[in-house]
């Protein structure tokens, strides 16, 4: 139990949710639960692993037929053995889904697990400002042949809270792109579960993949020790058909363990209605150890071991010389007085800041003008849009892959299938997407 579970703060925060109704994130946490770290920082998850988000453009004709389990540390040239393969692979396609598997489940850990493992407990990441950003990128000097990986990523909304982020690698022309914004409640026993909204698009030279968001819950709460959970669904669809769906558990359902998890990849969609019919089956911890097995063999072999594998951390400019619209700069008085435990302090730092942003807004509103997004546009995937700025292309790969999984294009929780109630709602179709040349033509913010 934290030291704080008995405190006033804590107690009256716990009222406050208790019989609050709507979505969380507009209530303020008692300082000592804030973490250091804005969320719009939380976008580099995604590539704390740079050998394996870059594994899936890799995977060739050559090497298909590498045997899978030959543990290595990371590739030596783009002709090096692709672990994720198996010797009987019976196609590129499946030698890549493999690949893009293993990648998001090596993300998990980073996105879902490392405040725990950094900071004893999970922490509330400060709500990034309209118009904040966070860049970075992943050198890796010691593998030339990966080239560099960029991250951006952007707050492009503030009420409700949505941040955009990209990327990419020029040099093994990888991309992805995606937001994340997420919608809270509690139950009655003060359990927070949290739907999370938006997707991720991966893409490789020649095959692309949509990526919905799981969603979660994070107990603990009430004795001020906070953890997450995944639950429920997720899904990846290759344009190339093939459809692999994951599901997420704690204790006592598939393996009696936390964190666990059972993925299934199948041919197409369709084969989705019966398990049986799944190509590969994996299962375990996604914090820990997964095994593989395909279909109509009784051997597993480790798929991914989360705890061989450290996360490496992007390279992010020092302080003094970053923009003061970039995440570390604004907010570091915030953060310094959280680490400090300067509780006081937290909260007039805190406040300095949002009261400046809250007169920002207002002075735009008087003006009659909104802020100007940097490098992300809202789309509008309606089936008939009126008054939308931005409209998806013919050959739009959002609108490809959500066709082939069944998948709703609407504003609703991210993995909605088309016949899910959710997706009746009468709601918007907006997705954010990057735009390169906004990022080519920038001036202000360098990496």
């Amino acid at each position: 139990m934290s030291q704080y579970a008995s405190s006033s703060s804590w107690t009256s925060f716990l009222k406050s949710i208790a019989s609050f109704n709507g979505d969380l994130s507009s209530l303020s946490a008692p300082p000592f639960i804030l973490s250091p770290t804005s969320l719009s920082e939380f976008s580099q998850y995604w590539a704390e692993h740079p050998d394996l988000f870059l594994e899936p453009a890799l995977v060739h004709e050559q090497n298909i037929n590498d045997k899978v389990g030959q543990h290595h540390e990371n590739f030596e040239s783009s002709d090096a053995k692709c672990e994720s393969l198996d010797e009987e692979s019976e196609s590129l396609e499946m030698a890549r889904m493999l690949a893009v598997v293993k990648w998001f489940i090596s993300t998990l850990k980073s996105q879902y697990c490392s405040r725990n493992e950094s900071m004893g407990t999970e922490k509330k990441p400060l709500n990034p400002f309209l118009g904040e950003v966070f860049v970075g990128k992943w050198e890796n000097k010691e593998h030339p042949e990966f080239g560099e990986t960029v991250l951006l990523s952007e707050q492009v909304s503030h009420h409700p809270p949505i941040t955009a982020y990209t990327i990419f690698n020029d040099k093994n022309k990888v991309k992805m792109q995606g937001y994340n914004q997420i919608k809270s409640s509690f139950s009655k026993s003060l359990t927070l579960s949290v739907k999370q909204y938006g997707h991720a698009l991966l893409e490789l030279a020649d095959e692309s993949y949509l990526i919905t968001l799981p969603p979660l819950h994070i107990e603990g709460i009430l004795v001020a020790s906070p953890f997450v959970e995944l639950e429920g669904k997720s899904f990846i669809q290759s344009s190339s058909g093939l459809l692999c769906t994951l599901e997420y558990s704690g204790r006592g359902y598939f393996s009696g363990k936390k964190n666990s998890f059972k993925a299934r990849i199948y041919k197409e969609t369709k084969d989705a209605k019966v398990k049986e019919n799944a190509i590969y089956t994996i299962s375990g911890q996604w914090s820990g150890t997964s095994k593989i097995t395909k279909k109509d063999q009784s051997t597993s072999k480790t798929f991914y071991d989360a705890t061989r594998t450290p996360a490496e951390h992007l390279k992010v400019k020092p302080i003094e010389e970053q923009h003061l619209l970039e995440s570390r700069k604004a907010w570091k008085d915030v953060a310094d007085a959280i680490k400090l435990g300067d509780f006081n302090l937290i909260t007039q730092r805190k406040t300095e800041l949002e009261e400046k942003q809250r007169v920002l807004r207002k002075d735009e509103e008087a003006k009659g003008v909104s802020w100007q997004r940097r490098w992300f546009k809202d789309v509008d995937y309606s089936p008939n849009p009126q008054n939308a700025v931005y409209t998806p292309e013919s050959d739009d790969i959002f609108s490809k892959l959500t066709a082939f999984a069944h998948l709703s294009t609407k504003n609703v929780p991210s993995g909605t299938l088309i016949d899910d109630k959710d997706n009746k709602k009468d709601v918007s179709s907006l997705h954010w997407r990057f735009q390169r040349m906004l990022w080519d033509n920038e001036k202000e913010i360098v990496l």
